[in-house]
Formats: structure tokens, C-alpha cells, sequence
């Protein structure tokens, strides 16, 4: 994969005006709540997660 994925939108303000920051590779700033912010992928879990609050019989399956 040689493009960059991009953010949908501030983790911070939740609005979607975002552009690349100028510190490098995975960072981005807000044009709405003027912050800065940096992203980076960290890799596959080898197992995935084992989330006991998901599944048919905790009710994680509401809609």
C-alpha cells in the first residue's frame, strides 16, 4: 500500500476540515479546533481482540 490513509474527521472536535501537518508522515491538523495530531498504524493483532462485551449472548448485536 503505498498511499496514505487519511482521518474522516478531529478526534478532538469530530469536524472533518483536516489537512496534512507539515511535521511529517501521519500528522494532521484541524482547521476547525486548531490542533495538530499524529496517527500512526502499530500493526495486526496476531489473535484479535477478545472482547467479552460483544456477541449474541451479552446483547452486542443491538442495533
Amino acid at each position: 500500500m503505498s498511499e496514505r490513509a487519511a482521518p474522516f474527521y478531529c478526534p478532538y472536535c469530530g469536524d472533518e476540515d483536516l489537512r496534512p501537518g507539515e511535521e511529517g508522515h501521519g500528522a494532521w491538523e484541524c482547521g476547525a479546533c486548531n490542533r495538530a495530531f499524529r496517527l500512526k498504524f502499530l500493526g495486526l493483532l496476531a489473535q484479535g481482540l477478545d472482547r467479552p462485551d460483544t456477541g449474541p449472548e451479552t446483547g452486542g448485536d443491538r442495533i
